[in-house]
């Protein structure tokens, strides 16, 4: 089917469903001379189009995410007398997973440019279902090394692969003045896989205790298999042009790597956060006197809040972000985390010095951490926004026609969010390995949460200095007549 302006779509393209969906499939689900910008052919239909692709695409964003971070809630059904592993162990699981996500990103990304949306959506929830069965035989055979749960935990990555992937292809498909809003609700529905499968995790752990982990990974076989036949059935492929070529060369520009930074600060939080926040509650829980199976219940009732409110916040941050600038509230984000970080700090020395732990500290940890669910999730849909934006910006000093302009900077915007989020990600492997290190060094978290405080004051420096600090005036000129960064970006 072929995306046209409305003055020469069709009438049965605008009414009857079951014709729309027979040329669709004449055509091979295959969508070309796709103009989102085209207001007329947007509201004629098109737009109705995307939100289809929209849909499926964020079912699977869902349970990629739930996924991937499928081993954040495993290691509750593995207490260290029946496995054998300590928490500097489980904090390996997740970087693992989290390194995974982040390699399988720019080949995702890769792979959706060359193959399509429908075809690769398919294909990357059907090949879910191999470290999701793995799963379940590593848990029902306790005793075994380490290694086979790193290999699988790395597999479980590929669900991380799946979010750059569906990001490009939504900026695709969604015209400037929307593109945050949809690039931030597609991510946000599909980081709340996270916080689902941890409450599926929390009611398996409720009900069957540790005897039934294998319960979670069933939910998920089912789901997968629904997600990878919706997809075939439901979706479109788009004509994504010269992203490759794109890709290779936005490797060499300064926007690249201060927003890949930027992401690393916003969404590489969130999902190292992710990872270890249940962990981290369950070690204080078990400091406090708990037992083993008291401690994994208790930090499942809390660690899906954090994950839960970062994703709702994304979709809101997407939003400000198109009232606002991407940049301004990117700004905002980076310099509340800051001040969350530093209480973090407080409260880890406060607690090196009792080693007991008290509930009001404990409190503080969960205070402190929602604080920083929440605007690390708003920063990943500000970060988002600022990404076409800034290229949109760009494309207007080019000597280029409308439609060719418009091309570059979809091109180059979208091989960007496939770059970013893949280096994104590797900001969560920090988070776990910056805890990992900081308790086998001192049994406290008190270095890593210095060491996040530091990375968000860098990065908040780098915004006000690259997208929000209104240029310097050229003599003669004055500042009233220089429009700020922040308004182009």
């Amino acid at each position: 089917m072929r995306a046209r302006p409305s003055s020469s779509l069709p009438q049965h393209l605008s009414s009857a469903g079951a014709t729309k969906h027979e040329v669709r499939l004449g055509r091979g689900h295959r969508l070309t001379d796709w103009n989102p910008e085209d207001t007329a052919a947007w509201e004629g239909g098109n737009n109705k189009i995307a939100r289809r692709n929209l849909l499926c695409t964020m079912a699977g964003d869902h349970v990629a995410f739930s996924i991937w971070t499928l081993w954040s809630v495993m290691v509750l059904f593995m207490p260290a007398s029946v496995y054998g592993f300590s928490a500097s162990d489980k904090l390996l699981l997740g970087a693992v997973a989290t390194l995974g996500g982040g390699c399988a990103r720019i080949p995702y990304t890769m792979g959706i440019i060359a193959f399509g949306g429908r075809n690769w959506t398919t294909f990357s929830a059907f090949v879910l279902v191999i470290p999701t069965a793995g799963t379940i035989v590593l848990l029902a055979n306790p005793g075994l090394p380490l290694w086979p749960y790193v290999v699988c935990a790395a597999l479980t990555g590929l669900g991380g692969g799946n979010y750059a992937a569906s990001l490009t292809n939504v900026n695709a498909f969604y015209p400037q003045r929307l593109k945050g809003t949809a690039l931030a609700v597609n991510a946000g529905v599909g980081n709340l896989g996270v916080a689902v499968i941890q409450l599926v995790g929390l009611l398996v752990l409720a009900t069957a205790g540790h005897e039934a982990p294998y319960w979670v990974c069933a939910v998920y076989l089912v789901l997968l298999t629904a997600i990878g036949i919706a997809a075939a059935r439901f979706m479109d492929n788009l004509d994504h042009g010269g992203e490759p070529n794109h890709m290779r060369s936005i490797l060499f520009e300064r926007d690249t790597w201060v927003i890949s930074l930027l992401y690393i600060c916003t969404f590489g939080s969130w999902i190292g956060f992710s990872f270890a926040f249940g962990q981290v509650l369950e070690v204080n829980f078990l400091a406090n006197g708990e037992t083993a199976k008291h401690a994994s219940l208790h930090a499942a009732q809390i660690a899906f809040v954090g994950p839960l409110l970062g994703s709702l916040a994304r979709i809101y941050g997407g939003r400000l972000a198109d009232r606002r600038g991407g940049s301004r509230v990117t700004l905002g984000v980076l310099g509340g985390m800051t001040l969350a970080a530093g209480m973090l700090v407080a409260i880890s020395t406060v607690d090196g010095r009792d080693a007991g732990g008290t509930s009001a500290v404990m409190v503080g940890y969960v205070i402190g951490f929602m604080i920083l669910f929440v605007l690390s999730g708003m920063g990943n849909g500000s970060v988002f926004k600022l990404i076409p934006s800034v290229y949109d910006a760009r494309s207007r000093s080019l000597d280029a026609g409308e439609a060719q302009r418009r091309q570059w900077a979809r091109a180059k915007s979208g091989s960007l969010i496939g770059i970013c989020s893949a280096v994104g990600a590797l900001g969560g492997v920090g988070i776990s390995l910056a805890l990992r290190e900081s308790y086998l060094r001192s049994g406290t978290e008190t270095s890593a949460y210095w060491l996040f405080l530091a990375s968000y004051v860098i990065a908040a420096i780098l915004t006000w200095v690259m997208y929000v600090r209104p240029p310097a005036a050229a003599p003669g000129v004055s500042k009233s007549a220089l429009q700020p960064r922040s308004a182009r970006v």
